[in-house]
């Protein structure tokens, strides 16, 4: 485990301030780099997915949900990664996987809807902002690079904003029934070239379901889509990719297995399809909020506060758990019930992507995260 105080910058350089015009293009370079932001909707359990079983309450707290890393090979002294997460220990083992624990976004209430929109525009509160991080990230690259895709049915808001970005499933169609979209693929049956792309549309909106769905199968064609869309030399360098079932209030232990099984295909299957732009590649996975520590009355867990980001690739400086480690006992809980947060995770995603694209931190950061004034660099991410 590598304390958070040995990563973070210090100094002026690393204080932030809202002094810097965030519409700047700063970036010098055209880039070969690619990053993927893959979203947990639902508050994921970064106890159930990095387990602090070194920490002498953890066992006592989580109960039946402990069970799953009783023979769990552990990264360190203290932390296990879930047994269903096979590729990603791989890339562990490789230096290709890097993990921030108790990490949280500015927000402290526990509604799904205001949290994921602080996480995505990199605000400060709840609709704050009306642009996301993603698109201000754009932004900060040189113009022939600003190529952005979202695989999902609508443009998230992460990548909302000034700049284009495109998205791989049409984005007038999400809420719309299943009655209705199979009417509309009856109009478009005798149409040589609309019943295509309806086609392939309808096909990517099923993929980007349900990560539990037909045995992970599912997300490893997500995966491996998303590839295809970012390894053509004109393709994009962003893309998002968003994942939903994570809300486990109930029979959490078998439901979350299953997510992670499919979660760990996707980001196989996108390394893969990736091939040599795997080495210039950097995946972040983050969720809006954690989930409170102790196990509810139907064997899940609740809405809590800090939770665990991961940053994966070739790029990344990985072997390594960055944690600030709080503690589980009973004092120690925030709000006496959750994960208390000891990182910033606007500091995690904004130093990732900055390093990423050799953007100066100090000054990325302020453009990505208007909000936060106070937050500082991290250094060491990405492999030099």
């Amino acid at each position: 485990m590598i304390n958070r105080r040995n990563l973070v910058l210090t100094g002026a350089a690393g204080a932030l301030s809202l002094g810097f015009a965030p519409r700047l293009a700063f970036a010098q370079a055209a880039s070969d780099r690619r990053f993927v932001f893959i979203i947990q909707r639902g508050a994921a359990d970064g106890l159930g997915t990095l387990a602090p079983v070194g920490d002498p309450a953890f066992a006592t707290q989580r109960g039946a949900l402990a069970q799953d890393f009783a023979d769990a090979a552990k990264l360190d002294a203290m932390f296990a990664l879930h047994p269903n997460l096979k590729n990603v220990a791989e890339m562990y083992a490789a230096k290709e996987a890097l993990f921030v624990h108790a990490v949280a976004s500015p927000y402290r209430d526990r509604s799904h809807f205001d949290a994921q929109n602080v996480l995505e525009t990199g605000g400060a509160a709840a609709y704050q902002l009306k642009d996301g991080w993603m698109n201000r990230l754009l932004g900060v690259l040189p113009a022939d690079e600003r190529k952005g895709i979202a695989i999902a049915a609508t443009i998230p808001v992460a990548l909302r904003g000034r700049v284009e970005v495109a998205s791989y499933a049409p984005s007038v169609l999400p809420d719309a029934s299943d009655d209705l979209l199979n009417r509309v693929a009856m109009l478009y049956a005798e149409d040589p070239q609309l019943h295509a792309i309806w086609k392939q549309a309808t096909a990517t909106r099923a993929l980007t379901g349900d990560l539990a769905a037909n045995n992970g199968r599912n997300a490893a064609a997500t995966g491996a889509l998303a590839a295809r869309l970012l390894a053509a030399d004109n393709g994009a360098r962003i893309a998002m990719i968003e994942t939903g079932g994570w809300d486990t209030h109930a029979q959490q232990r078998g439901r979350l297995g299953v997510q992670l099984n499919g979660l760990d295909q996707m980001i196989a299957a996108l390394k893969t399809g990736l091939g040599p732009h795997w080495a210039k590649t950097m995946v972040l996975v983050a969720t809006e909020f954690g989930r409170t520590v102790k196990v509810n009355g139907t064997q899940g867990t609740d809405h809590g506060t800090a939770s665990v980001a991961w940053l994966l690739g070739g790029a990344v400086q990985g072997g390594r758990v960055v944690a600030d480690w709080p503690g589980l006992g009973d004092s120690a809980l925030y709000e006496g019930r959750d994960l208390r947060p000891t990182m910033g995770l606007d500091a995690v995603i904004g130093s990732a992507a900055a390093s990423h694209f050799g953007v100066d931190p100090a000054r990325a950061m302020p453009a990505l995260f208007p909000g936060q004034k106070s937050a500082r660099a991290m250094d060491g991410l990405v492999r030099v």
